[in-house]
């Protein structure tokens, strides 16, 4: 017989996907939506400085590639610039726009992790090194859902690359207990809400040895 006909799917924004995956566990940074270069330094300064800001729409999924971010903005100013400039990036495929406001995540080392469906197994978490050593290494691994802690902590241990989780160029060891939290958040997500196809954690920052998801990206059916 022919295989039934894909359900359509859409990508959420950026910000809509981390409330989703936040609701479950998912550790993200505080962040604030404006409409103008005006709100955005009125973000900027309730967040506190330096900060994020990027260009925020339900069209727009790959904003790094389009030059949408603007990455450690240190005062009012650089603020207002920045927004200018992304707002006029925006093109109408866009859709309605926005910004963006985060405050700005600092760290050394880069992981990512997400969820992802395969047609024949069904849906899986996964984990590996991120950052610009993500092509290099293809350090991945993954398991189908749903996890539980023991499987969580398997999946660190898998990684080829485990010395990255030991303290590194002055920053503190990973906290591995807080690192299984986001796969255990992603696995709950995926349970949870079966529409869920695929989200894509990346980067996840370790910061002070904790993981924050400073950008994500989760796709539906509809």
């Amino acid at each position: 017989m022919p295989e039934a006909p894909a359900s359509p799917t859409r990508t959420l924004s950026e910000d809509e996907s981390k409330r989703r995956l936040a609701a479950h566990g998912v550790p993200v940074a505080p962040e604030r939506l404006a409409a103008d270069a005006a709100g955005a330094v009125a973000a900027a300064e309730a967040l506190g400085f330096p900060v994020v800001v990027k260009l925020r729409g339900e069209g727009i999924a790959h904003k790094t590639e389009r030059g949408l971010v603007r990455l450690g903005l240190a005062d009012a100013a650089a603020v207002r610039a920045a927004a200018a400039d992304l707002l006029a990036a925006a093109t109408p495929d866009d859709g309605d726009v926005g910004l963006l406001v985060a405050p700005m995540v600092r760290g050394n080392r880069e992981l990512i992790a997400g969820l992802a469906t395969d047609p024949q197994f069904g849906t899986t978490v996964l984990l590996g090194v991120g950052g610009v050593l993500a092509e290099a290494l293809a350090d991945v691994t993954l398991r189908l859902v749903p996890i539980e802690a023991v499987d969580a902590a398997e999946m660190i241990d898998d990684l080829k690359t485990s010395r990255l989780l030991g303290p590194f160029r002055g920053e503190p060891a990973v906290d591995r207990v807080a690192l299984a939290g986001v796969l255990l958040a992603l696995s709950a997500a995926a349970m949870a809400e079966p529409t869920i196809v695929s989200a894509d954690l990346n980067p996840l920052i370790i910061s002070d040895g904790r993981p924050v998801a400073v950008d994500a990206l989760v796709e539906v059916t509809v």
